[in-house]
């Protein structure tokens, strides 16, 4: 049984009401987000690759923000620095009361794990950004749950752990469908509000114990 969305503390707003985009002054950039715990299961270090091929490449319309703590964070502070990676940004935890404003940050919503975490991790966090109505680039591997739901509800894109060419490729893919975000958003919410609610979930903890 899925965890399931906070549809009553995760709302949809407009892009342009978004206080953090603003505060960041990022309102013309292409925002990609990572949110939550950066520790050994999340694949953050592809995203990085990923976002020094993109500024190698002369790409100013894109940047990756970072929301969150974890075991990985110094490690990821040292290579933006260290590189030079003007294209991405890392805050500290915001408040649980905060997640509308911060899961809307962006344009699409990123979902890291390493390989080997196939039917062993699935980021919560994933049905919250549901909940925002947001496009999702699960970089996980082919068949995980998080790839299933990005695929079953039509909600965004796949990318191997890893891969780092590959996360390029499918950022820009991502980039280049804009056009198509706003029916994407509409299926994010409508799956939340459906089949990824809290509802839904304890209905399916009843018929476990219906049955015993």
């Amino acid at each position: 049984i899925q965890n399931w969305a906070s549809l009553e503390e995760v709302s949809v707003i407009k892009r342009d009401e978004n206080e953090l985009l603003q505060e960041l002054n990022l309102q013309d950039k292409f925002v990609f987000l990572y949110a939550g715990n950066m520790g050994p299961p999340q694949d953050v270090e592809s995203i990085i690759a990923a976002a020094e091929l993109l500024k190698k490449d002369g790409n100013e319309e894109i940047h990756f923000l970072f929301i969150g703590a974890g075991g990985k964070k110094k490690w990821l502070e040292a290579e933006i620095k260290n590189k030079h990676l003007s294209n991405v940004t890392v805050l500290p935890p915001r408040p649980r009361n905060d997640q509308t404003n911060f899961l809307n940050a962006c344009d699409v919503a990123l979902v890291p794990l390493i390989k080997g975490m196939k039917a062993v991790a699935m980021p919560s966090r994933t049905y919250n950004f549901l909940a925002a109505g947001k496009p999702i680039l699960a970089i996980v591997e082919a068949g995980s749950e998080p790839a299933i739901v990005v695929e079953e509800e039509n909600v965004g894109w796949v990318s191997p752990p890893h891969e780092p060419e590959k996360l390029k490729e499918t950022i820009l893919q991502a980039y280049s469908e804009r056009d198509k975000f706003d029916e994407i958003r509409k299926r994010s919410r409508h799956a939340a509000e459906t089949k990824y609610s809290f509802e839904t979930a304890l209905q399916k903890y009843f018929e476990v114990f219906d049955d015993i």
